[in-house]
């Protein structure tokens, strides 16, 4: 089962991406996987892209796609994939299905989780943590005993520059923008799977698995 897995952040991509590993057999790749890889393989794409990331450029879309191709080509791939943070755009969804389709392959399923705007910064601007000991707290779901202080170690808590509200929210912004488009895209493919986010995780792996099996 080929995969793609959509979600904003703080919507528990990561926790259904490993549903999705562990109950499809299948391995979850990601661009920052693959780029990694390529590159500790030193495949000739891999060594292009180490070279324009140590002079702070961005990997182009060929050399990405061609780094896609190779990762998929591999034999862990060869029985489906959960594909994560690509493709972000609609040209790079249209080179996709070509990779996939020389392969006699195609994308099954577009896996979307669906959170509230609102409930993503109250996850996310929520977060603590502990700079000494790493332990992470959450001022509304899991607060530590004393306000503002490690329970293990009693250092204070801090809060990551990217969970503040204004970046949230920013980040909530790019995140649709780039998406919205690949929704309908994958819609009218009749491949897109619109999954709520909200509840308790073994109740929305239910609703994906359900909606998979469909």
């Amino acid at each position: 089962m080929d995969l793609i897995l959509f979600g904003p952040p703080g919507a528990g991509k990561g926790t259904q991406a490993q549903f999705l590993v562990e109950t499809y057999g299948v391995p979850q790749v990601s661009t920052g996987d693959m780029l990694r890889a390529a590159v500790k393989a030193g495949t000739p794409l891999g060594l292009k892209a180490q070279e324009i990331m140590a002079r702070g450029g961005l990997v182009s879309d060929d050399i990405v796609l061609g780094i896609v191709a190779e990762r998929l080509a591999q034999d862990d791939c060869l029985s489906g994939f959960v594909l994560d943070g690509f493709p972000r755009t609609i040209p790079q969804a249209d080179a996709l299905d070509g990779i996939l389709k020389q392969a006699g392959r195609a994308i099954d399923h577009v896996v979307s989780l669906e959170v509230d705007s609102e409930e993503i910064v109250k996850r996310l601007s929520g977060r603590r943590s502990c700079p000494s000991c790493g332990k992470g707290y959450h001022v509304v779901f899991d607060a530590s005993v004393k306000a503002g202080v490690c329970d293990v170690c009693g250092t204070g808590l801090v809060q990551r520059a990217d969970d503040q509200e204004d970046t949230v929210r920013n980040r909530l912004l790019v995140y649709e923008q780039q998406t919205a488009p690949l929704k309908a895209y994958y819609q009218s493919k009749q491949v897109l799977c619109s999954i709520p986010g909200i509840g308790p995780i073994a109740e929305i792996q239910q609703r994906i698995a359900a909606a998979l099996e469909k």
